[in-house]
């Protein structure tokens, strides 16, 4: 699951660098327009894994701990 979340976090952070620099969303380019479901459901999965990513940030040695 992490290695998943940072996958869409990277591929969220090169979307948005791509609107800052060229005004060009790949991800509504690739779907048709940042409207349709499926762009929709890849907004909500990078945000997702956007949220992940505090968990993971939050962790010391990048592992769950169990309470020891």
């Amino acid at each position: 699951m992490d290695t998943l979340s940072l996958i869409l976090m990277i591929i969220g952070a090169i979307n948005w660098g791509l609107v800052g620099i060229f005004q060009f969303d790949l991800v509504a380019a690739i779907c048709g327009s940042s409207a349709s479901v499926v762009a929709r459901i890849i907004y909500t999965l990078v945000g997702l894994a956007g949220i992940w990513g505090i968990a993971l940030l939050c962790r010391r040695d990048g592992r769950k701990h169990d309470g020891e």
